[in-house]
């Protein structure tokens, strides 16, 4: 008997041990949202990028990825305290993720920890509101867009006058709006036919720091006396086979098809190639519900 009795103890001393001076948490807040992982990436480093100094929540710096989109951290300062938030972005299951945020006060840890098994400190009333103020930002963005999987089909054949542009994934519509007038004018105005909606080719990807490359364009009528125009230039967009999705919502963030149709290729063991394609049927600047606004998506499928 005592040697169950000291077994016990050696153990609960190990875990209190462990708790206060090894566990790198002081306080951990899980909960669920109905978008995939992709999208709560992204939404996440909206809000972050987002915050100022005239809020109640200072960043000491831009939010950090991880190795994987799935592992993110955030610094912030709460009078003279600085928070680490390390968030962990669960697998996306029937349209559900778990998201999991670990949460520590560099400067108060020890205390933090003897506290709150038995208080309802201020540090967890801090650590929840800012959590749920990204909660709230998540179910705003969440409300206002809405992503179908289409499947299998393929990526229709065009002949496209297009800009290439580089950015980050946030600035992409950005750089579409600069370019557009630009580029409709100048073909109207050397006599080209367009042929279709505008349309985006993605090049480049980088999904560690969201940067990518991209053609923005309008289908065009080809012609063997096209006008030689400064900074646009001509090529073919070959059919293909690819998986598809439609996206209703605002234009900035289209690219949360792109994660949906990546979490399909996963579960459906689709190879595909991470350049998607856009093609977008409404014209953002006549006034309308952004759930209106269509965008058709095809994620190519690889050789």
């Amino acid at each position: 008997m005592k040697k169950i009795i000291y077994g016990l103890l050696i153990v609960t001393a190990a875990g209190l041990l462990w708790y206060l001076f090894i566990n790198p948490t002081d306080y951990t807040i899980n909960f669920k949202a109905k978008a995939t992982a992709g999208t709560i990436n992204q939404t996440l480093k909206l809000w972050d990028h987002n915050l100022t100094k005239t809020r109640s929540i200072h960043k000491i710096e831009d939010i950090i990825q991880g190795q994987d989109p799935k592992h993110l951290t955030q610094i912030f300062k709460f009078n003279d305290s600085i928070h680490t938030y390390n968030w962990r972005i669960g697998d996306t299951t029937d349209s559900i993720t778990e998201i999991s945020v670990y949460i520590r006060d560099t400067k108060h840890s020890f205390m933090n920890k003897l506290k709150i098994p038995f208080l309802y400190t201020d540090f967890e009333k801090r650590s929840e509101k800012t959590v749920l103020d990204f909660m709230k930002n998540l179910k705003e963005h969440t409300n206002n867009i809405k992503v179908s999987i289409i499947g299998k089909e393929s990526i229709p054949e065009k002949y496209m006058a297009y800009i290439p542009i580089k950015s980050k994934q946030f600035e992409k519509a950005d750089g579409m709006m600069r370019n557009f007038s630009y580029l409709t004018n100048e073909l109207a105005n050397s006599g080209v036919t367009l042929d279709g909606h505008p349309m985006i080719e993605i090049t480049y990807w980088n999904q560690q720091n969201d940067s990518i490359h991209y053609n923005f364009g309008q289908p065009i009528i080809k012609s063997d006396s096209l006008p030689k125009i400064q900074d646009i230039k001509y090529k073919q967009i070959n059919t293909k086979p690819a998986i598809k999705a439609e996206y209703n919502g605002n234009y900035i963030t289209s690219d949360r098809a792109w994660y949906a149709l990546l979490e399909h290729a996963k579960s459906n063991n689709i190879q595909i190639e991470s350049k998607p394609i856009e093609v977008f049927h409404n014209n953002p600047n006549v006034g309308s519900d952004v759930l209106n606004w269509k965008t058709e998506v095809y994620l190519p499928i690889a050789n």
